[in-house]
C-alpha cells in the first residue's frame, strides 16, 4: 500500500477526501493528516509519505512553502495541489518544486481518481525495476552523501571506507540544463569524465535541492575533470549535440578532508545561484569567479533607480549610443556587486523600463512610439533567464525609441541638441548638463552654439521658454506663476523679467491683448 497524507485546513474538506473512495482498492493507505501547513511540513519529514494532497493556502505555512520546505530536505514524494483559486501562477510556481498535479476546488472525484491511477502506476513500475535491498541500501547511501554535502553528519558514526568515501582529495561539481528548451540530458557523467565508476569509487551522484550533485573522489576523478574543463576551453563554444551543449556546471574548490566537503558544495551551489550573471553561451563557471562577500552592497532603491532612469533617457534623447552602451555596461557591473536577489534585481530592471517608457510618453506624446504594454514589459523580463538578454532587450528598446524621436533630417550634433532643448526645456537644463550627453566640454559647445545660432545657449533656452509660455497664456486659464514653472522657471519674478525682455510688456499684458486669438 502507497501511503497517503491529506493536509487542507478545512476538516470537512479532509473527511470529504477520506470518503471518496475505497483507497484501499486503489491501493492506497491513509497515512495521516494535518490542519495547518507547519503540521503538514512536519507530517512530511516524518511520515515520508508516497502522495500528499495539499492544499495551497492553510495557516502557519502555505502550501508552496510546505513543499519547498520538504524538497529542501530531501522529500521525494508525489504532491497534488488542490486551491480554491484557479490562477495559474499558483501551479506554475508549484512547477518549479516538481509538482505535477493541480486540481481546483471542488475537487473532481474522476480526475482525482484518474490522477491517484497514474501515481500507482508510476510507483508500481518504479518498485518492480528495483532491488529491495539494494534499493535501500542506496537510499541509506544517498542520506549520507546529501548530509555530508549540507554539513549535517557526524563522521565518527560513518564507515567511509564501507562506503567508499576515502580520498586524498574532494570536488563538488553540479549540473543541470542549459536551456530551459533542451531536453534532460540523457547520458551518464561518466561519459563526460571518461571514467569508469565501480562501486562509486570516482564519484557519488545524488539530486539536491533539485539539482544534480556530483562528489568527485580522488586525484584521477578530478584531474579528468580538470581535463574535460580544458577541452571546453579550448573549443569555447561546445560542438553542437555534444554533451556539454545541453549542460551548465558549476564547481567549488578542492578540499583536502571529507569534513570540508561541505565548503566546495556551497561554492558550487552560490555560483549556480548567480547563473544571472554569466555571459552569452558560457557553459561553465569555478569558485574562482566568486565574488567576495566584502564586495557585495544592497544598492537597489529610489535613489539608484531615478539615478540610471534619468542617465539613460537623456542619453536616449541625445541619440548617445555610445553613452548608452557605457551606462548599461556600469550598470552591469553594478549589478553583478549587488547583494540584492536576483527577484529585486529583475524588478528593478523592470521598474526602470516602465519609468523610461512613462518619460518618453510624456515627453514625446505625439511621437507614437511602438512600446509593449506593461503586462508584456513585465513578463519579457521576467523570462529572460540572464542579465545579458536583459541588456540585450534594453538596447534593442532604446533603438526603438531613438528611431520613433528622431527627426531623419537632422544632419549635425547641434539638430540633436536643439531636439533635446525642445523637448526638455522645462528641466533645469544648462549648457554644463547637456554638454557630456552629447559627448563634449562644455566651453567647447557654448562656443559652437554661438557660432551656429547667432546667440548664446542660455539665451536660445530663454527664447524657447517664453515662446512655449506665449503659447499657454493665450490657450490655458494656468495662473502666470503655474506658466513660469511649467516652462522652466522656478522664480515667478525673474520669469516676468525674461518675459518682458523678450515680449516688450508683461505675462498678464500680452494675455490680455492676445486672449482671443
Amino acid at each position: 500500500m502507497y501511503r497517503v497524507l491529506i493536509a487542507d485546513d478545512e476538516s470537512i474538506i479532509r473527511e470529504g477526501i477520506k470518503c471518496l473512495f475505497d483507497w484501499e482498492s486503489l491501493g492506497y493507505t491513509i497515512a495521516g493528516e494535518a490542519a495547518n501547513g507547519e503540521t503538514a511540513y512536519q507530517q512530511i519529514l516524518a511520515l515520508q509519505p508516497d502522495i500528499v494532497l495539499l492544499d495551497i493556502r492553510m495557516s502557519g505555512m502555505l502550501g508552496l512553502d510546505v513543499i519547498r520546505e520538504a524538497r529542501a530536505q530531501g522529500f521525494t514524494g508525489k504532491v497534488i495541489i488542490l486551491s480554491g483559486y484557479s490562477d495559474f501562477k499558483y501551479a506554475q510556481e508549484a512547477i518549479r518544486y516538481g509538482v505535477q498535479y493541480y486540481l481546483t476546488k471542488p475537487i473532481d472525484e474522476d480526475e482525482l481518481e484518474e490522477i491517484l491511477r497514474s501515481i500507482k502506476e508510476n510507483l508500481d513500475k518504479a518498485a518492480a525495476t528495483a532491488n529491495t535491498r539494494e534499493h535501500y541500501r542506496e537510499k541509506a547511501r544517498e542520506t549520507i552523501i546529501r548530509d555530508l554535502l549540507t554539513n549535517d553528519i557526524d563522521l565518527s558514526h560513518i564507515n567511509t571506507t564501507d562506503l567508499h568515501l576515502t580520498a586524498d582529495t574532494y570536488q563538488v561539481v553540479i549540473y543541470e540544463k542549459y536551456s530551459h528548451n533542451t531536453a534532460d540530458a540523457s547520458y551518464r557523467f561518466s561519459d563526460l569524465l571518461r571514467v569508469t565508476n565501480q562501486d562509486n569509487n570516482s564519484y557519488d551522484n545524488i539530486t539536491l535541492q533539485y539539482h544534480e550533485v556530483i562528489l568527485l573522489k580522488g586525484t584521477f576523478a578530478i584531474q579528468k575533470f580538470n581535463d574535460f574543463l580544458e577541452r571546453y576551453q579550448r573549443e569555447r563554444r561546445p560542438q553542437e549535440n555534444s554533451p556539454l551543449d545541453s549542460l551548465f556546471i558549476t564547481y567549488g574548490a578542492r578540499v583536502s578532508d571529507l569534513s570540508e566537503v561541505y565548503i566546495s558544495y556551497i561554492q558550487a551551489k552560490q555560483l549556480l545561484e548567480r547563473r544571472f550573471f554569466c555571459e552569452q553561451e558560457q557553459h561553465t563557471i569555478g569558485y574562482a569567479e566568486l565574488p567576495d562577500p566584502d564586495s557585495l552592497k544592497s544598492i537597489l532603491n529610489d535613489a539608484f533607480l531615478n539615478r540610471y532612469a534619468t542617465s539613460l533617457f537623456e542619453y536616449l534623447q541625445a541619440f548617445n549610443r555610445n553613452m548608452l552602451a557605457e551606462t548599461l555596461t556600469q550598470l552591469t557591473n553594478e549589478l553583478y556587486h549587488a547583494a540584492d536577489s536576483i527577484d529585486s534585481i529583475r524588478l528593478f530592471l523592470t521598474d526602470l523600463y516602465l519609468q523610461i517608457k512613462e518619460q518618453a510618453n510624456r515627453l514625446y506624446n505625439g511621437a507614437n512610439i511602438p512600446f509593449p504594454s506593461n503586462a508584456d514589459i513585465i513578463r519579457l523580463i521576467e523570462e529572460k533567464y540572464y542579465l545579458y538578454e536583459i541588456i540585450l532587450y534594453f538596447t534593442e528598446q532604446f533603438e526603438m525609441i531613438m528611431s520613433s524621436i528622431g527627426n531623419s533630417s537632422r544632419e549635425s550634433v547641434l539638430d540633436d541638441i536643439l531636439h533635446y532643448i525642445n523637448h526638455n526645456y522645462a528641466s533645469n537644463i544648462t549648457l554644463e548638463n547637456i554638454a557630456p550627453l552629447f559627448g563634449y566640454n562644455s566651453s567647447y559647445l557654448g562656443k559652437i552654439f554661438r557660432k551656429k545660432m547667432g546667440e548664446n545657449f542660455n539665451s536660445y533656452v530663454d527664447h524657447v521658454r517664453i515662446k512655449h509660455s506665449m503659447e499657454l497664456l493665450c490657450s490655458s486659464e494656468l495662473k502666470v506663476y503655474a506658466i513660469a514653472e511649467k516652462v522652466g522657471y522656478r522664480n515667478v519674478d525673474y520669469f516676468h523679467i525674461k518675459f518682458k525682455k523678450y515680449v516688450g510688456k508683461s505675462p498678464a499684458e500680452y494675455r490680455k491683448e492676445h486672449k482671443n486669438e
